[in-house]
């Protein structure tokens, strides 16, 4: 085999430790033998492909040995001789081997710890020394490359932009590097929402106001025109601005003058106007809901901003990026699985960088400093199955709990919503209308209903077996179990 790094061994069962070692000598596998008290912080500093946990004869070195794998949470753990309940907390816990030891099981769990090492790891490139005005737009794929050379266009230019794009994809981080690359840098950069600002209010906010202009206008006001004098004015969701201001920007806009609401002078505008929207505005237009002339005069240099699901390859970019910053900010850092990248890469993000930011924070929240793996993200960002080491043998302790756990996925509590909802097709399984005369055979009859609800799950979630383990109320493991007794393969299902 030998593609996964050196062993470790921890046993303190001199023979045991002695046979696994020549077990794993004649599968061809490189390992170091070690008992618990040869065990140190400076023996963990070497690069393991994995750990073997065996006997441990005290309480106290086992919690050590316990703090030393939290700590190491890059080296996947393999259990002997049931440590699976300490161990369950650990994100690097792979499985649990069972004894005595054969040949499939032992393979099957070295695979296993090939699959949590990720073999196949992501390299962080760095942006080039050329693009470094653009440290926080973070990518390399082609799609914002171009973003980045149309910003290099128009930033010198006085011209108004428009950045088009799906909320979420970045546009105001668009706006500021425009900004900063204009010969407005030295000015302010002032940022105005305008679907956040009752209609109302809107034309107080932008142009100011007088003293005594309306109820509750105590003295003079400035408004955002005359605070981004000298620099850049982003007036973010334009398309949600009310007409009646559309009519008084597009004035502002043609004359380069404003007056305050409530006041008759006019004031020079010297600004620079950047927009952006999430909206289609050639449809509002259509719809009589935007202006015309307004339009082509924002839309002088449009800027399209890609959606996340178009640039997935910038994917583990972001996730650096977005670590980074946490970690600045004193949020702690996490350390996430390539084949746990890989499954966020497969997601659709309909709420773009922002979602993944959010995503981000909210791991950080939950594992500090711990490694992420598949099975610790959201089920809706899981699109793998877990790779997950299963014992061959299983006690009549983990079938009855293996029943148990059946037969509450199977039975609702009376105020829980109806399966026939839930599930086309439960209604129509046998034993669940009355008890024929002739009686059932319990067993059989909860077997097919079981079989019939796991393969509707698994179709509804195109095979992701922690999905459907989710959709039964299940653990994941439970599942694998009851697909292998019944013979359910998820690949004939979809």
């Amino acid at each position: 085999m030998q593609d996964l790094a050196k062993i470790l061994v921890i046993d303190d069962d001199d023979q045991f430790r002695h046979d696994l070692g020549v077990i794993l000598d004649f599968i061809g596998e490189r390992y170091a033998l070690h008992s618990t008290a040869d065990v140190s912080d400076a023996l963990w500093e070497q690069n393991w492909g994995a750990c073997f946990l065996g006997h441990v004869r005290s309480t106290p070195l086992l919690e050590k040995v316990l703090e030393q794998l939290a700590t190491y949470h890059h080296v996947p753990v393999i259990a002997i001789r049931r440590h699976d309940r300490e161990l369950s907390g650990l994100p690097n816990y792979v499985g649990e081997l069972g004894l005595p030891l054969n040949y499939p099981q032992l393979f099957d769990a070295l695979h296993h710890c090939r699959e949590f090492a990720g073999k196949q790891a992501f390299s962080i490139p760095q942006l080039s020394g050329d693009n470094t005005a653009f440290h926080n737009m973070v990518g390399k794929s082609d799609a914002i490359e171009q973003v980045r050379h149309l910003i290099e266009q128009v930033a010198s230019t006085e011209a108004s932009v428009l950045i088009l794009g799906e909320s979420g994809t970045g546009k105001e981080v668009v706006a500021r590097h425009i900004h900063h690359a204009s010969s407005r840098a030295s000015g302010p950069f002032v940022p105005v929402n305008c679907g956040a600002i009752p209609g109302e209010l809107l034309e107080s906010e932008l142009f100011g106001h007088e003293k005594g202009a309306f109820t509750g206008a105590i003295s003079a006001r400035k408004g955002r025109f005359e605070l981004a004098e000298g620099g850049t004015l982003f007036l973010d969701e334009i398309g949600d601005m009310p007409m009646p201001m559309q009519v008084k920007l597009l004035r502002v806009l043609q004359e380069r003058t404003f007056e305050r609401v409530g006041g008759n002078k006019s004031i020079r505008a010297n600004v620079r106007v950047v927009a952006a929207t999430h909206r289609t505005l050639e449809t509002m237009i259509k719809d009589g809901e935007f202006r015309e002339d307004l339009y082509y005069r924002l839309n002088v240099f449009p800027i399209e901003m890609p959606a996340l699901r178009e640039r997935i390859d910038d994917i583990p970019l972001l996730i650096h990026e977005l670590m980074s910053r946490l970690d600045v900010e004193g949020n702690g850092r996490i350390h996430i699985s390539p084949r746990a990248i890989n499954s966020l890469m497969e997601h659709e993000w309909p709420g773009n960088v922002r979602e993944l930011a959010n995503l981000i924070e909210r791991l950080v929240i939950l594992y500090p400093g711990q490694m992420v793996d598949v099975n610790h993200l959201p089920a809706k960002y899981r699109y793998s199955d877990i790779p997950e080491f299963q014992p061959e043998a299983y006690s009549v302790e983990d079938t009855e709990m293996a029943e148990r756990d059946a037969l509450t996925a199977m039975f609702h509590e009376p105020d829980e919503p109806a399966f026939e909802e839930d599930m086309p097709g439960f209604a129509d399984s046998p034993g669940f209308t009355s008890l024929p005369p002739e009686g059932v055979n319990l067993k059989e009859t909860l077997a097919e209903v079981e079989i019939d609800l796991i393969k509707q799950a698994l179709e509804a979630q195109s095979g992701v077996v922690a999905r459907a383990a989710d959709m039964l109320s299940m653990r994941r493991t439970t599942l694998v179990e009851k697909m292998r007794k019944y013979g359910l393969n998820k690949e004939e299902l979809i």
